[in-house]
């Protein structure tokens, strides 16, 4: 069976832009390892990226304000669901759609019914879902950058929950990082990456979803993210 990643991550351009973002990743990370991370540097690489993803979903909260406990109930859901996620990782490795199942009920708790919460309503969108943890599955010799993308991508543009798709998606991408072996710390912040360049990470989304070229689109584009995010990194600054 034919490998939809390996084929992804071939397009035009693509394999040149995702070795610079790992080059740029693995910068920040000196090396893979030889940079001392705590887990104070991943708390505080969650915090951001709960602010990140809280500010893609409209909240006004800023990050001095969520840090503090305060923020609007949008980012106060982002920091729930941050602080659970990288316990999620053995079930997202054993089953995504169940991991994905309970990222969206920590995500829209309190804002939709909960007979709603980690169900998804969309038929469609649950087959896409369930076909995307088949192929993670799998082996595969594609970057695991170029995976993490996808699996954003995917995720956000099946629309399979009734709400919080794409915060669904970035905690996705998150995991991923962490589960391919990218970013083991999870210090890195691919969610900063997205916010710093909105319009374009939600133009690229909508791509993917109804262009033909728009895998290839998204995935230049997601290049660029991840080495964003790297550059948000509170190990950045050392």
């Amino acid at each position: 069976m034919s490998d939809p990643f390996i084929a992804a991550a071939s397009l035009e351009g693509v394999p040149s832009a995702f070795r610079a973002a790992r080059d740029g990743m693995d910068a920040i990370l000196r090396d893979r390892g030889l940079r001392r991370s705590t887990p104070d540097d991943t708390a505080r690489s969650l915090l951001i990226g709960a602010w990140a993803t809280a500010t893609l979903e409209g909240s006004e909260c800023d990050l001095d304000e969520l840090a503090a406990g305060g923020g609007d109930a949008t980012a106060r859901a982002a920091v729930r669901l941050s602080t659970e996620l990288l316990g999620l990782l053995p079930i997202w490795q054993r089953s995504p759609v169940q991991a994905m199942a309970r990222l969206h009920a920590l995500a829209a708790a309190g804002s939709v019914p909960d007979s709603d919460l980690g169900r998804p309503v969309n038929p469609e969108g649950t087959a896409r879902l369930t076909l995307l943890a088949s192929l993670l599955s799998r082996k595969t010799e594609a970057p695991g950058l170029v995976v993490a993308a996808l699996t954003h991508a995917e995720i956000a543009a099946a629309g399979a929950f009734v709400s919080h798709n794409g915060v669904v998606a970035r905690a996705a991408e998150r995991l991923v990082l962490v589960a391919r072996g990218v970013d083991p710390a999870s210090v890195t912040v691919p969610e900063a990456g997205h916010v710093a360049a909105a319009p374009d990470y939600f133009g690229a989304l909508a791509a993917y979803g109804a262009e033909e070229t728009g895998v290839h689109q998204w995935l230049l584009y997601a290049a660029e993210a991840f080495t964003r995010g790297a550059e948000a990194s509170p190990l950045a600054s050392r």
